[in-house]
């Protein structure tokens, strides 16, 4: 019973891993050169067959090239950008809206006027004769 509780549990603690292209790259020409067998590839890097037949199969239909991968990096970047020139934009309608604010504010305090009154009144040309 115990053994197998502790296969549920390696299962759980089980984690994706990644590879890099030059990773699955020199695993597959190692294989393909015939510098080492499958069998001994997959223990060597703690990998199914499964796995290296896998990209063994992408590396023949040009799946796993250089091409590939500055593919993947071109579009992750092309996301990044959008969504920087995204935050640009938001960011400078917000600007312009304080800046008009700003406008108001001082085009308010040069205007005195009261709540009970209204503005003041223009003096007029006899005020000024007087």
């Amino acid at each position: 019973m115990d053994r197998a509780q502790d296969l549920s549990e390696d299962k759980i603690m089980a984690r994706h891993r990644s590879f890099s292209f030059e990773f699955k790259r020199q695993v597959v020409l190692d294989f393909l050169e015939g510098r080492e067998g499958m069998r001994e590839l997959a223990r060597r890097h703690s990998l199914s067959r499964n796995l290296i037949r896998l990209w063994v199969q992408k590396y023949e239909a040009g799946e796993l090239t250089d091409e590939v991968v500055d593919a993947v990096r071109i579009a992750e970047y092309e996301g990044k950008i959008a969504e920087l020139e995204r935050k640009v934009g938001q960011l400078t309608m917000e600007v312009d809206l304080l800046k008009k604010g700003v406008q108001l504010g001082r085009q308010r305090s040069v205007v005195t006027s009261s709540i009970v009154s209204g503005p003041k009144a223009s003096p007029s040309r006899e005020d000024a004769a007087r």
